[in-house]
């Protein structure tokens, strides 16, 4: 007996020996980050004014530098809240756990089994005096206990390359993750700066409404001593009715607005409200940074540049399956027809090997399955630049944006201040009684309009610097994706929920 295992088990070794050497091999291309090419500045950054202090990106809670103590409020309860955010992390949990998936199959498969089987037949027996023959059945039991072990070694990278795309692609989605939690986050404080701004409006069109009154009593007055024509009192109520019905339009929007920040913070439309109140937030100096940062600071340039490392390590995976499947296996146990022998060293069985199985005739399925990976490969390298270009554009439009922006609010402020000197001008002339009431109307109509006018500016530039936050990245920054060493320990602080910012 001891002659017949040793060359078995010395098979066994060489087996082994060889897998473990090969096992540092893996098949297919080793992942380059696809080269984009980065412009040396921001076309729409001359005349930018610095941030001051003088920092180069932007850092943390970006929604502070806008310094309402509301919005900071309102933007913590959407990290907490947000039931698109709850989603965005369950999936990177999700992704996560694929890793540790891919990962067991370093690992051998270890099994036991006991079972106890009882059988039984019939035999036919001696023929009797009669002629006829008698049958005689038999009852056996079979009890076994056994351990089996199987182990596929990774000889031609296989498993590294499927664990490497696994954790590419969880990184993916915690960079996703960053790309949920800025959008919600740009999203609110967009809702509640333009919030914010329709209350300014509402305002102004209650300043509008009580100004009217007032013109509407004095036409009536002149009227009533026949100063004026009717045509003016018409004129007069027609004016106030009109602001006062813009007065009303002006709730629709803001509710709209409150309902979407009750949905953005997690809490029911029915139940929430926020109190109108002046505009306190003030419009930021931003830091831009350099554009090749720009690949860095972008959590959905960083997830589509994982996705391409991810199909770039599927190639390696289509690769391997090209060659043989070496399988190492191991049983033992006992097995005796007899209870009270069972676990005896005669009843003892076991079994030792290596198997190795290769596909040699397929119809071109394996070639077919590589040549998708490659292509899934450079249609995600096509993603991933597309994304890097559209980042580019994001941040130069908002520059633009931003920079025609306040060159128009400096005009529209001189407008404002042209429209009421105007104003005040006809109003003087028609107590007077040298102008007609249409002229008072022209004015006050002018008046009204500039001022909503610079009210629209405002809400606009504030949405653009939003918009520039955003397609900076919001502050976020690469480095804070969890590495290889992150996604492989499940007991990792903070792995399964990337740090909010």
């Amino acid at each position: 007996m001891k002659h017949t295992q040793a060359p078995m088990h010395k098979t066994l070794l060489a087996a082994t020996a060889t897998a473990l050497l090969l096992s540092a091999c893996a098949v297919g291309p080793d992942y380059v980050r696809p080269a984009t090419v980065a412009p040396a500045a921001f076309k729409e950054m001359k005349d930018w004014k610095t941030a001051t202090p003088q920092d180069q990106e932007l850092h943390g809670k970006w929604w502070e530098i806008y310094q309402d103590p509301q919005l900071n409020a309102l933007v913590e309860q959407v990290n907490i809240s947000n039931q698109n955010l709850a989603q965005a992390e369950a999936q990177y949990r999700q992704a996560k756990a694929l890793v540790e998936s891919a990962r067991s199959s370093y690992f051998p498969t270890v099994s036991a089994n006991v079972s106890s089987t009882r059988s039984g037949g019939r035999n036919s027996g001696s023929s009797l005096s009669s002629g006829s023959s008698a049958s005689s059945g038999s009852v056996t039991t079979s009890d076994s206990l056994g351990l089996s072990a199987s182990w596929e070694p990774d000889l031609w990278g296989r498993i590294s390359r499927t664990v490497e795309s696994n954790q590419a692609s969880a990184q993916a989605s915690a960079a996703d993750l960053q790309v949920a939690r800025l959008s919600a986050q740009s999203t609110l404080a967009q809702n509640y700066l333009q919030l914010r701004v329709l209350d300014q409006q509402q305002n102004l069109l209650n300043d509008t409404v009580a100004a009217y009154q007032k013109s509407l009593q004095l036409t009536q007055n002149q009227y009533a001593v026949g100063v004026v024509a009717r045509s003016d009192v018409i004129q007069a109520q027609t004016q106030l009715r009109s602001a006062q019905a813009q007065a009303l339009d002006n709730g629709v929007l803001r509710a709209q607005l409150e309902h979407a920040i009750a949905l953005l913070t997690g809490q029911a439309a029915s139940t929430f409200s926020i109190t109108p109140a002046p505009l306190v937030a003030v419009l930021p100096d931003i830091p831009i940074g350099v554009p090749s940062s720009l690949l860095e600071r972008r959590p959905d340039v960083s997830s589509a540049e994982r996705l391409a490392a991810a199909a770039n390590a599927k190639i390696g995976v289509a690769k391997a399956a090209y060659f043989p499947n070496l399988t190492l296996s191991a049983s033992g146990g006992f097995q005796s027809n007899s209870f009270a022998n069972w676990l005896t060293v005669p009843n003892r069985i076991w079994s030792l090997g290596p198997a190795l199985a290769a596909t040699l005739f397929d119809g071109g399925a394996r070639r077919a399955q590589s040549d998708q990976a490659i292509a899934a490969y450079d249609a995600s390298v096509a993603v991933y630049k597309q994304a890097v270009l559209t980042s580019f554009q994001e941040v130069e439009d908002n520059l633009a944006t931003l920079r025609i922006l306040e060159q128009e609010a400096v005009v529209q402020g001189e407008t404002v201040q042209f429209a009421h000197h105007a104003l005040e001008l006809i109003l003087n002339q028609y107590k007077a009684g040298t102008v007609n009431y249409t002229s008072v109307v022209t004015a006050q109509a002018t008046a009204f309009s500039a001022d909503l006018s610079a009210l629209n500016i405002q809400n606009r530039r504030y949405a653009a610097s939003v918009l520039l936050i955003k397609a900076l990245g919001g502050g976020w920054n690469q480095a804070e994706l969890p590495d290889n060493a992150m996604l492989n320990d499940r007991d990792a602080t903070g792995d399964s929920k990337p740090a909010a910012k």
